[in-house]
């Protein structure tokens, strides 16, 4: 570091966007100052990805233990311990707390705990103290939303956030919002054993998937006792003396121990000074061009208060871009149809690119083949007892443009996926791969060997 204050870069926010720009900037010799009001590693560390996911892999184990006289060992389940699924969710958490916070001393950072805010176009306070920076990144991340009127009380109606630190398995739950966040809960909840109904305004759950993927989802979900009322608005809520009783159009009241409000994520911006200092905003976002700049033209944005999928996967690769940019490496933009996505519901959805309703739309529908590939065929998937499928888009006569996967475990395959999409290789180009057998992702395989027109196991 020069003069005290004085940094090459100055990151607001230190979640999964924050923390790579830093650790890719400092590994490239520049001094970094990296403010954060909590905890490094934000809101995928500490308060989503990793423990929501932590509680699945728990739900996973529930579930494995009530079925496992299907595979011929006898077991006996006597419930769920939140005490102790609460101290295994802590422990992971706590341990790539202390790796991140490992790496970030490791590398010269400069870490300054407060809330930030930017006094100009070159300039962050925290609390008192003047940070100043050739370049500035806002990295302030985002947070649960709610509906106007629906007061949250971290009780009876939660955010995602309490539900992370609920210390039993209530009794029943609805869920309001079908997307990612809320799937996952519902999943768990349900694994645990709870009784869930999700309510979701939009015509189907996970809408910003493939149709056929929201489908199979429903179908599962309504195999397992999860009640989903979708094209269902949400009404009104009214405490009551066992819970909250739930009011929606169309239909019953739904009584039930626990709210979830899961209606998505807000950027974190307000009060922050952003649109003070002349950044062009948008319903509270933070506008920038292909190479995350902001209009003042030493302000990055990354992350969630980009408009944009709302992933830490994203907002990491973005910070990476970010810091190879300011040292003038030139990286190449992100393409944001080539970020995956996955929910990690069970069963889980995975996809990359295009869904077929996006590419008939860019494409033409003349110009778009697809072919679903039933994991019924897939060895594999038959001894995980899973159900689901690959469902492939293609450009006619030219690139896979979506890969879209429905079943256990399917996010572990998506990486195969997101190379034969970013790479823009034709079902030719894939299906001469030899995929190991027996694997979930042979179905990746058989999938391209028919569509390009030589199945194996799939029917043409």
């Amino acid at each position: 570091m020069g003069e005290a204050g004085q940094f090459d870069v100055v990151i607001l926010g230190a979640g999964s966007g924050g923390y790579a720009c830093a650790l890719r900037a400092a590994q490239l010799g520049l001094d970094v100052a990296l403010v954060e009001k909590g905890k490094v590693g934000g809101t995928c560390l500490h308060v989503g990805c990793i423990p929501t996911k932590a509680l699945l892999h728990a739900a996973e184990v529930a579930d494995a233990t009530r079925e496992s006289e299907q595979f011929g060992v006898r077991a006996t389940f006597d419930g769920i311990d939140m005490a102790g699924v609460n101290a295994y969710k802590d422990g992971v958490v706590a341990r790539l707390y202390k790796g991140l916070t490992g790496l970030v001393k490791g590398r010269g950072i400069t870490v300054v705990e407060g809330e930030g805010r930017l006094v100009g176009p070159d300039t962050v306070e925290v609390g008192g103290q003047r940070l100043t920076g050739r370049h500035v990144v806002l990295a302030s991340g985002s947070y649960s939303r709610s509906l106007p009127d629906l007061e949250v009380d971290g009780e009876r109606v939660i955010t995602s956030e309490h539900a992370l630190t609920l210390d039993r398995v209530p009794a029943s739950v609805v869920v309001l919002g079908g997307g990612v966040i809320g799937c996952e809960f519902a999943s768990v909840w349900r694994s645990f054993g709870a009784e869930v109904t999700i309510v979701e305004a939009l015509p189907r759950l996970v809408p910003a998937e493939d149709e056929a993927s929201s489908k199979q989802l429903e179908r599962a979900f309504r195999k397992r006792g999860i009640k989903s009322l979708t094209g269902t608005p949400f009404k009104a809520v009214e405490r009551t003396d066992s819970g909250v009783r739930v009011y929606v159009d169309n239909g019953d009241p739904i009584d039930a121990e626990l709210l979830l409000v899961a209606v998505g994520r807000g950027p974190s911006t307000e009060g922050l000074g952003f649109e003070e200092q002349g950044v062009t905003m948008e319903r509270g976002f933070v506008l920038t061009d292909e190479r995350c700049r902001t209009n003042l033209p030493q302000v990055f944005a990354v992350g969630d208060i980009v408009p944009g999928l709302q992933l830490a996967h994203r907002g990491f690769a973005q910070g990476i871009f970010v810091a190879e940019e300011i040292a003038g490496l030139s990286p190449a933009p992100i393409r944001e149809a080539g970020i995956p996505r996955v929910t990690y519901s069970d069963p889980e959805i995975a996809s990359v690119g295009l869904t077929e309703a996006q590419a008939r739309e860019q494409l033409g529908d003349d110009r778009v083949e697809t072919l679903v590939y039933d994991l019924g065929g897939n060895g594999k998937s038959q001894i995980l007892k899973t159900q689901g499928s690959v469902k492939l888009v293609r450009e006619k006569d030219g690139p896979v443009v979506g890969v879209h996967l429905v079943g256990a475990r399917v996010g572990e395959l998506i990486g195969e996926a997101q190379l034969i999409y970013n790479w823009e290789a034709f079902p030719e180009d894939v299906a001469p791969l030899v995929h190991a057998h027996p694997t979930q992702n042979e179905a990746l395989g058989e999938a391209h060997l028919a569509l390009a027109g030589k199945p194996l196991h799939a029917h043409s």
